[in-house]
Formats: C-alpha cells, sequence, structure tokens
C-alpha cells in the first residue's frame, strides 16, 4: 500500500487518479469509476466527485492501493 499525502481537507476522487497517475484525463478517470474498478474503504464507488478524506483507503482494480495521510 502506498502513502499519498494531501495538504488540503480533501480531494476529489477523479483528481486523485490523475494525481497518482492512473489515468491522464478527467473522462478517463470517468470510464474507470464508471466501470466499477474503484473502492474506497472497500465500497465500490461511482461518484468522480467523491471526496478522499485523510485515512481513506483507495483501491484501484488490476493497479494498487493507497492509503491518503
Amino acid at each position: 500500500m502506498k502513502e499519498i499525502s494531501i495538504s488540503t481537507e480533501y480531494i476529489k476522487l477523479d483528481q486523485f487518479l490523475k494525481l497518482v497517475n492512473v489515468v491522464q484525463t478527467g473522462g478517463h478517470a470517468k470510464i474507470m469509476i464508471a466501470d466499477g474498478l474503484i473502492k474506497v474503504n472497500d465500497k465500490k464507488v461511482f461518484e468522480r466527485g467523491k471526496k478522499l478524506r485523510k485515512n481513506d483507503i483507495v483501491d484501484i482494480e488490476n493497479f494498487d492501493k493507497f492509503i491518503i495521510i
């Protein structure tokens, strides 16, 4: 599991996917999220604007797992 540090209160899921270099564009993030490939705290997420906060765990299918610190 990789640690990703944020300096704000939260980061939106689509922005997070770009930050960790999983996707290049918001459109690609939208597709991945709609396809159910992203879990936050062990629950599939289908919202691009899902707010991720410190201690959330993001699991990206066939890629990696991250904890936000």
